[in-house]
């Protein structure tokens, strides 16, 4: 059987490396990418050693995944490389904190979150999709609870809002060749960069307290849920949103 190969964009901290990590536990190829190249690199070593793989199963290929140019090359690499992609993982994202300050902040704002949470995700799969044309290759968008909900700034919350609807464009686009896309909305998740220093002791009691189940989510349960939509049994859900956030979403509506 011939081995997978799985992109992983913004694979090089929390939820994105536990994405890779849990492929190439499978036996997959993994080929992390970001714009920071020293960052994957070093969670490109850190995955080896917890997995004990051979060197050669993941590569790391720095590119700026907003920016045409760079996505080309990117193509490029793996295509000279691998061949074909099987698995697309579009984890790319960010948030920016409100600042009202003046309307060129507020435009600037909403520049980068649409850039960094939707501009990623369709150039790469645009860029990929040549190598993603064969019957069981899954694309998978990396979302948030906020596009169900609201929170955090608005810009996070209506990019990856936008994010879930050109995933449902997607899943007409390629299904007649047999590509699944989907969507996974995380809740909270601990150990990642998203809060920066802006996490504090009463803040994550909240969010823990927002869930039915008393936790926070890990990167790993996130990990699992998109190895799941990319297994072969998988092959009849599409155009589908796995939620991950220990129920926080339906304790919203319940106190709505």
């Amino acid at each position: 059987m011939k081995q997978r190969i799985v992109v992983v964009t913004r694979g090089g901290t929390g939820i994105g490396r536990a994405i890779a990590g849990r492929f190439l536990r499978d036996g997959s190829a993994v080929v992390l990418t970001g714009r920071r190249g020293a960052v994957m690199e070093d969670s490109r070593d850190q995955i080896l050693e917890a997995t004990s793989m051979p060197a050669g199963h993941v590569t790391s290929m720095p590119a700026d995944l907003a920016a045409p140019l760079a996505v080309d090359l990117l193509a490029e690499r793996i295509a000279s490389r691998h061949g074909s992609v099987e698995v697309l993982v579009n984890n790319a994202g960010a948030h920016t904190e409100a600042d009202w300050i003046s309307l060129a902040d507020t435009a600037r704002q909403w520049e980068a979150d649409l850039r960094s949470n939707m501009l990623t995700a369709a150039l790469t799969t645009q860029a990929l999709t040549p190598m993603l044309r064969s019957l069981g290759d899954r694309i998978i968008n990396i979302s948030s609870i906020t596009a169900f909900r609201g929170g955090l700034a608005p810009f996070h919350a209506a990019t990856k809002a936008a994010l879930i609807g050109w995933t449902y464009h997607m899943v007409e686009e390629l299904s007649s060749g047999g590509i699944t896309v989907n969507g996974v909305a995380p809740g909270y998740i601990e150990d990642t960069e998203f809060f920066g220093g802006a996490m504090t002791p009463a803040r994550l009691d909240r969010l823990r307290g927002e869930t039915l189940t008393g936790t926070v989510g890990t990167p790993a349960d996130v990990a699992e849920a998109v190895a799941y939509l990319a297994l072969e049994a998988a092959s009849f859900t599409t155009g589908e949103v796995l939620h991950v956030n220990g129920g926080a979403l339906l304790q919203r509506r319940r106190r709505s």
